[in-house]
């Protein structure tokens, strides 16, 4: 591949906050808004409990889904083109959902939301590397992370007091589409990138297209993962795994807790309280994560994180029939918070970690194929769980898998991250 054109020596931190971390923020707003929703929606149309947790896992499996021709898309319409399109499918996904008659159309618009938020977020990816120098990217894709949490923790804080202010939790698709609606208006408002960032740096691929280093660096990631997957298949199931189980548990999570709301009989907007306050916990968290990783190491934020996390879906598991089961309720949504929040940021850290240097792109995207598909995975496992058995027996393996992913990265992250990490 070779590199056509270089990028413009300056950066200003305020260049970026309107093309990427304002639609970024709006963008997890509106899906924040949703997530603790959609069983409540689904358990209106008549879903059951298995059903509703299925329901919600679409997003999940969507963003799976979505992986490998996401990369290809960004490269051939452009990192901005591909936000765009992706906040538009979002937004079609909210229309199918607001208007879904049964619990089969909710589960197809809540799919496609999912594959928007793939498009979207490998876009947004793609358009920091663009424009974004090598010595602040870092910074730049932690604060991406930041902003992100934040949305999550906003967005059910906008959802409870709608839905106290209507008493209809179907009214929450409407924070979503205004926020997908903000998202695509200022990507269509903003001028061209190049007129702030300065020409984009280009290389040409084999083929002979000229593409931006953004664009070339996902459509790689998407490219050959299974050949990937086979050439390090070594690190890839041992610290792919374990990463993969802090994927399931995180994902885990964003089902679990309102899922389980559901089954106890909390109200809508106290669902959405509990959980927008659990973000808010989850958010302030993310930059210490950060600090606790490069000073003492990677597993010094991993395992503590997956040992709260398995500690706590152990403990909600047996709490369902307790007189205060509300009570506990709360008490372990703060945990996992606490716990997830811990672990902002290690993912990413471990996959750049372990990436070869000379060629780190398609090793990448055959880490992050693992991590979405432990992402996906768990949540159906969960509902399987609670159709064959009950929703805590769901929530107990959810727990024991914590402590297996904390045996893994003890086990295998020395021995294959440099001991300085």
């Amino acid at each position: 591949m070779e590199r056509v054109t270089a990028a413009a020596p300056g950066f200003s931190w305020r260049s970026v906050i309107l093309p990427a971390f304002l639609p970024t923020a709006l963008f997890a707003l509106g899906e924040g808004a949703l997530i603790p929703i959609i069983p409540i929606v689904a358990d209106d149309l008549g879903a059951t409990l298995a059903i509703a947790g299925l329901i919600a896992a679409m997003i999940m499996v969507g963003q799976l889904l979505s992986d490998i021709p996401s990369g290809w898309l960004v490269s051939r319409i452009g990192e901005r083109n591909a936000m765009i399109w992706g906040a538009i499918f979002a937004l079609l996904g909210v229309l199918v959902s607001v208007s879904a008659p049964s619990p089969l159309v909710l589960g197809l618009g809540i799919l496609m939301i999912g594959i928007a938020t793939a498009v979207f977020s490998i876009a947004r990816h793609a358009f920091l590397t663009t424009f974004v120098p090598v010595s602040h990217r870092a910074r730049a894709l932690s604060t991406l992370g930041g902003v992100f949490r934040g949305g999550w923790f906003v967005g059910p804080l906008l959802a409870s007091l709608v839905i106290g202010l209507t008493g209809s939790a179907q009214t929450v698709f409407w924070i979503a589409v205004g926020g997908f609606v903000a998202v695509i208006l200022v990507l269509l408002l903003l001028p061209d990138p190049e007129a702030t960032f300065g020409r984009a740096p280009v290389v040409r691929e084999p083929s002979g297209e000229v593409v931006t280093t953004g664009e070339a660096e996902v459509e790689a990631e998407s490219r050959g993962i299974f050949s990937t997957l086979w050439h390090h298949r070594g690190v890839l199931a041992r610290v792919g795994t374990a990463a993969g189980l802090i994927s399931a548990l995180r994902a885990s999570r964003t089902v679990v807790l309102p899922l389980w709301a559901v089954s106890i009989g909390i109200s809508p907007a106290d669902t959405a309280l509990i959980i927008g306050i659990a973000g808010g916990i989850d958010f302030a968290l993310f930059y210490v994560s950060g600090l606790v990783m490069d000073r003492f190491g990677r597993l010094w934020s991993a395992i503590p994180a997956m040992i709260g996390l398995g500690i706590g879906f152990l403990t909600l598991s047996f709490t369902h029939d307790l007189e205060g089961a509300a009570v506990w309720f709360v008490v372990i949504a703060v945990v996992l918070a606490l716990s997830n929040g811990l672990s902002s940021g290690v993912v990413m850290t471990l996959s750049a970690d372990l990436a070869p240097p000379d060629d780190p792109a398609p090793f990448l995207g055959g880490f992050r194929f693992i991590t979405d598909a432990g992402a996906a995975g768990a949540p159906l496992v969960i509902s399987a769980a609670t159709s064959l058995a009950s929703l805590s027996l769901g929530v107990g393996a959810m727990g024991v898998l914590g402590f297996v992913g904390a045996f893994l990265l003890w086990r295998y992250v020395p021995r294959y991250v440099p001991k300085r990490r």
